[in-house]
């Protein structure tokens, strides 16, 4: 069976993944939303520079247990486990070692800026998109401009009595995939 890439993230009705300064105040903390199964079937999350950064300021560290890759343009950073690794490889490269391996699947975690290189490498499957109920007005994007153009396939929806709404999509391989 293959790994497979999974986008599981949050964001604001806007499409805002953290609002301006990377404000994550505004993130619905008051139930699991689904975190817990889609957690117990990752091995290995995926990262940029700046959501590891991020992920370094939360006690406990958010991802134990879990192996970590981090990817910047430098490489090199202070990790924070043995399972932590910082790479300046493509995502294509990564994801193909990953893949010949077996185990679970890969959480792209984030940012945007490296979703968007996951998205126009055609290595995405799967986005869980958990859509709250407000209005960022600005911040980090979801995916930024430019991006290339995804067609997915709804596969699952969920609503929460918060107001929160969570979409599950496939990914289409079959050549709908396009850049403008």
């Amino acid at each position: 069976m293959t790994r497979r890439v999974q986008l599981f993230i949050a964001t604001s009705l806007d499409g805002y993944i953290a609002g301006p300064g990377g404000d994550l105040a505004w993130l619905f903390h008051d139930a699991d939303y689904g975190y817990t199964p889609f957690y117990a079937r990752v091995d290995t999350v995926l990262m940029g520079r700046r959501t590891y950064e991020t992920a370094l300021s939360f006690d406990p560290w958010p991802y134990a247990g879990r192996k970590a890759v981090v990817f910047s343009r430098r490489g090199e950073l202070v990790v924070a486990s043995p399972d932590t690794v910082a790479t300046a490889r493509t995502p294509a490269d990564v994801v193909a070692e990953l893949r010949a391996r077996s185990g679970d699947n890969l959480w792209l975690v984030g940012g945007g800026t490296l979703a968007q290189a996951f998205f126009d490498a055609g290595l995405v499957d799967d986005l869980i998109v958990s859509i709250h109920p407000l209005l960022l007005g600005d911040g980090t994007p979801l995916v930024p401009p430019a991006t290339r153009r995804t067609a997915l396939t709804l596969v699952g929806e969920r609503r929460f009595p918060s107001g929160l709404m969570q979409l599950a999509y496939r990914v289409e391989r079959d050549g709908a995939a396009t850049r403008d």
